[in-house]
């Protein structure tokens, strides 16, 4: 990723594939790198296969960016809200459907990572969960700052036993917790530097308590973030969300939002007339387009004139209206592929800044 143009739009591709597309598909849509879980991979493919493809990459015969997420966010989804599982200062015991256990500390998420061959290795952080008290929010901080200088030693080690070096090793990436508390985060951002990483993530939830996105704990990490650095929006976002974000120094955005919208008949779609004319500056430069509505039934017009996805180039409304309607497959190949596209025009626009 070091000769990437940025900003990027990854999206999740969390056991090595999009829903309904192929890497082909995906390829089509200019979309310039994905990103794939560590935890998720290591439980259900293991190690041999990667190592016998030589790398998730062959794996899934993509030929795009790859990120690899540190399985941090299934610290929170799955042991702090489920409770299936606990979390000590050596890592993370996840119990399984089978009641097995599975302990995944930061050096196996790092080992992992570098056997998936990814672009970008993510550390293993422990979420700062939403509503989390000072007293518990610091403890994230103290085992986040624990498990990235960990990360780093295994992630320094591995490009030793690989025989990489600066320009053909993974960019490492640390992630800034502390939930709302603006002190933590500028804490937890320094005692990163000092360890030393790539670049930094906005880590936990970037919504407040109210449901709003917290620009102020983006800004601030922004701002206690070395010059030097990418910045990476974890989980990011909503197309006025990236902006605002780029607008700050962001680089990196990755989100399940535009391909789960596409599943459920929510198209992105540009309040423009051409590709030319989209003016993603613009508060109001995008609408929702909903196939099911009744009003779309007749229409000959294209989903978007300002798009020159599969979808937009061979389809019409009445028709892609009625690929949902019989709950034909088709629809959500389609779906996805345009608002992978919506996407990737957004970063060429924020690109021509």
């Amino acid at each position: 990723m070091r000769d990437t143009k940025y900003p990027v739009f990854f999206p999740d591709a969390t056991r090595a594939v999009l829903r309904t597309l192929d890497s082909k598909d995906l390829e089509n849509t200019k979309t310039s790198g994905i990103l794939v879980n560590t935890y998720h991979l290591y439980r259900e493919v293991g190690k041999n296969i990667i190592k016998n493809h030589n790398g998730v990459k062959n794996f899934m015969n993509w030929h795009g960016s790859v990120i690899s997420d540190s399985g941090g966010f299934q610290v929170m989804s799955i042991v702090k809200k489920t409770k299936t599982g606990s979390i000590t200062d050596k890592g993370v015991i996840f119990k399984t459907s089978q009641n097995k256990k599975i302990m995944f500390t930061p050096e196996k998420s790092i080992a992992y990572q570098m056997l998936l061959g990814g672009d970008m290795a993510v550390v293993l952080d422990d979420f700062t969960d939403i509503g989390a008290t000072k007293e518990v929010a610091r403890d994230t901080v103290e085992r986040t700052i624990l498990w990235a200088k960990r990360s780093k030693d295994e992630f320094e080690r591995q490009c030793e036993i690989r025989k990489l070096d600066d320009k053909t090793r993974p960019l490492l990436l640390g992630v800034v917790q502390g939930g709302e508390y603006l002190d933590l985060r500028k804490e937890c951002a320094a005692r990163l530097a000092k360890i030393g990483f790539d670049g930094f993530g906005y880590g936990g939830w970037p919504m407040d308590a109210e449901g709003q996105f917290n620009y102020e704990v983006a800004q601030i990490i922004a701002d206690n973030t070395p010059e030097d650095y990418l910045l990476y929006g974890l989980g990011v976002g909503k197309p006025q969300e990236i902006v605002g974000l780029v607008n700050m120094g962001y680089d990196i955005f990755d989100c399940v939002l535009p391909t789960r919208d596409a599943r459920h008949g929510r198209l992105y779609v540009y309040n423009a007339d051409s590709i030319n004319e989209i003016d993603v500056h613009q508060p109001d430069f995008y609408s929702y387009y909903v196939p099911t509505k009744e009003m779309h039934l007749k229409s000959t017009e294209p989903v978007s004139k300002a798009c020159d996805c599969l979808l937009c180039s061979n389809y019409s409304r009445s028709y892609f209206a009625h690929l949902f309607r019989i709950k034909e497959i088709t629809a959500l190949r389609l779906a996805t592929i345009h608002n992978l596209r919506f996407y990737s025009l957004l970063m060429e626009k924020l690109r021509e800044r």
